[in-house]
C-alpha cells in the first residue's frame, strides 16, 4: 500500500501528533494558560480522536486499533492517577470505547475502500493483458498472412527458375518477381519492426516546416506518376519538440495514403499552421475513395487494411509517433468525398532550450 519510507515519515508524524493531544489532554499545553476549566478539558479529549481518524484513514483497522491503543494507554495514568471524580473516571472510560469504535469503524471502511480498489485495478490489468494477447495474436497473424503470400509466389518462380527447360525470357520475369516479393516480405517486417520495437524518439528543437516541405519534395515524383497533384499551404517558422526523423517518417506515411487513395486522378491538400498558443496542427486532405463509419474506427488497428496489397501498418506506425509527440491525430473521412488526416502536436515553448 505504501513504500517503507513514506510508513516511517507518516508514523513519525502520527507519534508526533499523538504526543501533542495527549500533552494536551493532560494539560500540559493550555491549563498553564487558563487554568483548569472543565470544558476545556472536554475539548481536550476531543482531540485525541485526531490521530487515530489519520492512523486509520492510512493504515486501515489495524492502524486504527493501534493508535487507539496507543492513546488509551498514555491517558490512563491521568485517568487513574489524577484522583478524578467517579462519574468522571467514568466518562474518560467511555471516551476509550469510542476510541475503539471510531477507529474500527473508519478502519473497516478505508480497507474496504482499499480492497474494492485493488480489485478493480487486477480486472484493469486483466482487460489489458487480455487485450495485448489479443493484438499479440492479430499481429501474428498479420504477419503470417503477408508473409505467406509472397512466400508462395516464391517458392513457384524458384520452381521455374531451377526448370532446365524454363526460357531465358522466362528466368527473367521470374528472376524479377523473385526480388520483388523478397523486397515486399523485407519491407513488410520493417514495417512490423517499427511497430513493435521502434527506435527511441529523441525529442529536440525540430523545423517542421522544414520537414513537410521536405516529404513533399520527395514524394512529388512519385504522386506525379499516379496521376495525383499536391497542393500546399505551410506556414513558415513552425517549431516544436520533435524527432526530426520520426516526424518524417510520420508525414511520408499519411502523403503516401492519400495518393494510394486518390490513384488514377486527384488532389491532395497539404497544410501546416499554427493551431493556438501551444499547438500546431497538420493536415493531409485527399478527393479519394474515402471510408465508412467502421473503417474509420478501426483505421489505427495494426494489420487492418481495406487496400489490395497493403500491410496495414502505415497508419499504426503514425499513431505511434503522434503519442510519442504528446500529440492527437484525428481522421475525417467520406465514402466516395475522400479522406482528412488532421495531426495535432505541441510547439516549442518560447524560450524553451533543449
Amino acid at each position: 500500500m505504501w513504500t517503507p519510507k513514506e510508513n516511517l515519515n507518516k508514523i513519525g508524524f502520527l507519534a508526533l501528533i499523538t504526543t501533542l493531544t495527549v500533552a494536551i489532554h493532560y494539560g500540559f499545553i493550555f491549563d498553564p494558560l487558563f487554568g483548569h476549566i472543565h470544558w476545556l478539558h472536554a475539548l481536550h479529549g476531543r482531540f485525541c480522536y485526531i490521530p487515530i481518524v489519520i492512523a486509520a484513514s492510512w493504515f486501515g483497522f489495524r492502524g486504527g486499533i493501534y493508535s487507539a491503543t496507543a492513546i488509551s494507554i498514555l491517558v490512563l495514568p491521568y485517568i487513574f492517577g489524577q484522583n478524578i471524580e467517579t462519574h468522571d473516571t467514568v466518562g474518560e472510560l467511555v471516551e476509550i470505547v469510542f476510541y475503539y469504535f471510531i477507529g474500527s469503524l473508519i478502519g473497516i471502511l478505508v480497507d474496504r475502500e482499499f480492497l474494492a480498489r485493488k480489485k478493480q485495478q487486477e480486472a484493469e490489468l486483466q482487460v489489458e493483458r487480455s487485450q495485448k494477447l489479443s493484438l499479440i495474436g492479430q499481429m501474428a497473424a498479420g504477419v503470417a498472412h503477408e508473409i505467406k503470400n509472397p512466400l508462395a509466389s516464391i517458392k513457384g518462380a524458384a520452381d521455374i527458375l531451377v526448370d532446365s527447360g524454363t526460357s531465358e525470357t522466362d528466368l527473367n520475369e521470374f528472376g524479377e518477381i523473385l526480388q520483388n516479393e523478397v523486397k515486399r516480405i523485407d519491407g513488410t517486417v520493417s514495417e512490423f519492426l517499427s511497430l513493435a520495437r521502434p527506435k527511441q524518439t529523441t525529442l529536440k528543437k525540430t523545423d517542421l516546416t522544414k520537414v513537410i516541405n521536405s516529404c513533399v519534395r520527395q514524394i512529388a515524383t512519385q504522386a506525379e506518376q499516379e496521376g495525383v497533384q499536391i497542393e500546399t499551404a505551410i506556414d513558415n517558422n513552425i517549431h516544436v519538440k520533435g524527432d526530426p526523423e520520426k516526424l518524417h517518417q510520420m508525414t511520408l506515411n499519411l502523403l503516401l495514403n492519400a495518393i494510394k487513395a486518390t490513384k488514377g486522378s486527384g488532389l491532395i491538400r497539404v497544410s501546416l499552421k499554427q493551431y493556438d498558443l501551444y499547438k500546431c496542427q497538420l493536415s493531409v486532405e485527399d478527393n479519394g475513395v474515402g471510408m465508412n463509419e467502421e473503417e474509420v474506427h478501426r483505421a489505427f488497428e495494426p494489420f487492418y487494411t481495406t487496400r489490395t496489397g497493403g500491410t496495414g501498418l502505415g497508419l499504426a506506425i503514425v499513431k505511434s509517433i503522434v503519442d510519442n509527440h504528446h500529440g492527437e491525430i484525428e481522421l475525417i473521412s467520406r465514402v466516395g468525398h475522400g479522406s482528412q488526416a488532421i495531426v495535432t502536436i505541441p510547439l516549442l515553448s518560447t524560450g524553451e532550450v533543449i
